[in-house]
């Protein structure tokens, strides 16, 4: 079938600038307009802003995890059933199901969970596999395991190591490597509360600049397209900035992606001994290229945190609302912890919204920062709408600021940031730069060979309801939403990388298993077979 889109503005940075041209697909992908053919069917998209499908390279969507956030708070799944207003997880605590209808009518397709625990990739696979209409991807973390640590720890070559990761990255079916507060769920079980950079981990004598340096340059070596995903020391404690920006000083030369870099903006000034470094750790990210970063912006309300950093989350059980909270002491990268909180629109909750704010608006390069809200952990993904609204506004950000902690916003920088994100921009942070970043050359733009998902807005003054609301949204060709609504689903599939196993390393980790668990390599491993799901389903919601 021939589609053809006519009449909008089609913003695409990676093939041209801004202009009103036609977007022609056939069979699934873009393709350049065919010469005298005759559309199969046609939209006029006129009023319209047209961009590529938009990507999230960090949502916790799926999982161990996520689940146990959902046994924590049966309360409000009951059913499926509307939950009370203003209660954990009224506002997150959607079905699997309905996780892609929601991220779908933003204009969404791809998704990546960031966080999978390689003992636990078969139930995350199934559990992604049952969110229909969007791509999936997942990383696996490394770097609190024994095996990695022993590696290390003997000081064997970093041949073997690259072997292991190659080996996790291809038997999880992952994307690439997250690592975790480096060697900090190792050290928790010794009874070790608090855990940055240059400590050890006891037993094993490595460092968490060790551990980081290490699967940094593997990831790199081996050639996976998205660099080493850390997830740093000391998140979310005053003081933070310190350990960011000796992370990112850390770098030298090697690509590295920081994580929810806004949970670890804050500083020391101040009567509460808590304020913004958001300016210093934006200067230091401007300054190196070998530094990525997403955001995890604060928005107001009630959440749930969850988090492989079982160290981090078990310091948080105070400040859970309501009082009650999991803790997952699990094997190596296993654990976590699961902490609901609501965000207030005191001092503090003020000073982290802020705090994303200026990294955002203060790190110049669209291309190096990426649009997360680290769902659910700063907010749901379903509070984007509004975040847009504030990049593009600063008008909308001077009323908002208005609601809040006047003394938590004046150690900030904020008031005098005027910079107003364009659509180029936004297309850049949310399509262009999360592709580039992820090594997926087939979308995140409108050129000729991508897949057919394309994303169209209906401009208007209302920046949030325009990108609430999709007017149109296909995906792979298919047109699966109108007017905001999903009119028709189909499954998405899973991105994942393949790395050849040496065979070598799948005799060590046989025993290896054997050895330390008496069980079978057969009850970590699966084939495809088992995550696979049928062709695109074909069902019409009127």
């Amino acid at each position: 079938m021939l589609i053809r889109l006519t009449g909008g503005d089609v913003v695409d940075p990676v093939n041209a600038a801004t202009a009103k041209r036609d977007v022609w697909i056939r069979d699934g992908l873009l393709v350049d307009a065919p010469k005298g053919a005759t559309a199969d069917e046609t939209h006029d998209v006129s009023g319209c802003i047209v961009m590529a499908g938009a990507i999230d390279i960090h949502s916790h969507i799926g999982g161990g995890n996520v689940n146990t956030a959902r046994l924590l708070l049966p309360e409000h799944h009951r059913a499926h059933q509307p939950r009370p207003a203003n209660t954990p997880l009224s506002n997150a605590g959607w079905s699997t199901f309905q996780t892609g209808t929601l991220y779908a009518q933003m204009g969404f397709t791809t998704v990546v969970e960031p966080a999978m625990a390689p003992y636990t990739a078969l139930h995350t696979h199934l559990e992604l596999a049952d969110i229909p209409i969007i791509d999936k991807a997942t990383l696996a973390i490394l770097g609190n395991d024994d095996f990695t640590l022993s590696l290390l720890r003997n000081g064997k070559s970093s041949a073997m190591l690259d072997d292991y990761v190659a080996w996790v990255i291809g038997s999880t079916r992952a994307l690439g490597v997250k690592v975790i507060n480096a060697g900090a769920a190792a050290a928790f079980k010794e009874n070790v509360r608090s855990f940055s950079l240059d400590d050890t981990v006891p037993e094993y004598g490595v460092s968490s600049r060790k551990i980081v340096k290490s699967l940094q340059a593997s990831v790199t070596r081996l050639g996976v397209p998205h660099p080493l995903h850390v997830h740093a020391n000391n998140l979310g404690i005053a003081g933070s900035a310190d350990t960011a920006a000796a992370t990112i000083a850390a770098t030298e030369g090697v690509p590295l992606h920081l994580a929810h870099l806004q949970f670890y903006g804050y500083g020391t000034e101040g009567k509460r001994k808590f304020s913004s470094e958001a300016a210093r750790l934006a200067e230091a990210v401007n300054a190196n290229p070998d530094v990525t970063i997403d955001i995890g912006q604060v928005m107001f309300g009630q959440t749930v945190t969850i988090s492989s950093d079982v160290m981090r989350q078990y310091l948080a059980i105070g400040n859970a609302s309501p009082k009650k909270t999991v803790i997952l002491d699990g094997d190596g990268n296993g654990g976590g912890g699961i902490v609901p909180y609501r965000y207030k629109q005191d001092y503090y909750g003020s000073l982290q919204w802020a705090v994303g704010l200026e990294l955002f608006l203060l790190i110049t390069d669209p291309w190096r920062v990426y649009f997360t809200t680290d769902h659910p952990n700063g907010a749901p993904f379903t509070a984007y709408p509004e975040l847009f609204e504030l990049l593009m506004s600063s008008n909308a950000r001077d009323a908002k600021s208005t609601e809040l902690n006047a003394t938590a916003l004046g150690l900030t920088t904020l008031a005098s940031v005027r910079r107003e994100y364009t659509l180029e921009e936004i297309a850049i942070m949310t399509r262009a730069a999360p592709a580039k970043l992820l090594g997926l050359k087939d979308r995140g733009h409108l050129g000729a060979g991508a897949i057919a998902d394309v994303a169209v807005y209906r401009k208007g003054r209302d920046i949030a309801k325009m990108f609430r609301e999709a007017a149109l949204v296909f995906k792979n060709g298919d047109l699966v939403v109108k007017n905001g609504k999903v009119t028709h689903y189909r499954w998405g599939k899973t991105l994942r990388l393949n790395p050849p196993p040496d065979k070598a390393m799948v005799k060590r980790m046989q025993a290896y298993h054997e050895e330390r668990y008496g069980l079978s390599l057969d009850w970590f491993t699966f084939p495809d077979s088992a995550i696979q799901r049928p062709d695109p389903f074909a069902e019409v919601i009127s």
